[in-house]
């Protein structure tokens, strides 16, 4: 294999991989799904659990996901909010808001931001709606002590 040196700090050139030697063709690089895009996915997969488990306890309320918390809230640098959970008033839903930084920042592996996730969610839907926990989650993953 030729040797190819980095000229002018642009970087390396070159392909990353080798061809497949028995067809030829480059080899595919696997790609990891964007954190954003994953997190989507934690919090649908959350609320398809909680709507198979306990329906009613997604009647009149919406759940969205921020990026960070507003600076509005009564939250200092050492305390930052998981999540929000804003009653409902008459013409407008109740609303749950998993925050996403502050909820990737806390897991140490993407198992664990799933499982957080999950748990975030039920607190939240616990404190609007008043729903027993073992009716929200009868599994009993919220309070699983056993978790990455």
């Amino acid at each position: 294999m030729a040797h190819r040196r980095e000229r002018h700090g642009r970087g390396l050139r070159g392909p990353l991989a080798l061809p497949n030697p028995l067809t030829g063709d480059p080899v595919p690089l696997r790609s990891r799904t964007p954190r954003a895009e994953y997190f989507t996915g934690c919090v649908r997969q959350a609320v398809g659990r909680v709507t198979a488990s306990c329906p009613r306890a997604l009647v009149g309320i919406d759940v969205g996901v921020e990026d960070v918390p507003a600076t509005v809230g009564g939250w200092s640098r050492d305390r930052v909010p998981l999540a929000a959970a804003i009653g409902p008033e008459p013409p407008l839903h109740g609303q749950v808001v998993l925050y996403r930084r502050p909820l990737e920042h806390r897991a140490r592996t993407r198992k664990g931001l799933r499982i957080l996730v999950f748990r975030t969610l039920v607190e939240q839907l616990h404190a609007l709606t008043e729903i027993p926990l073992e009716e929200l989650d009868p599994e009993g993953w919220a309070t699983d002590d056993d978790w990455e």
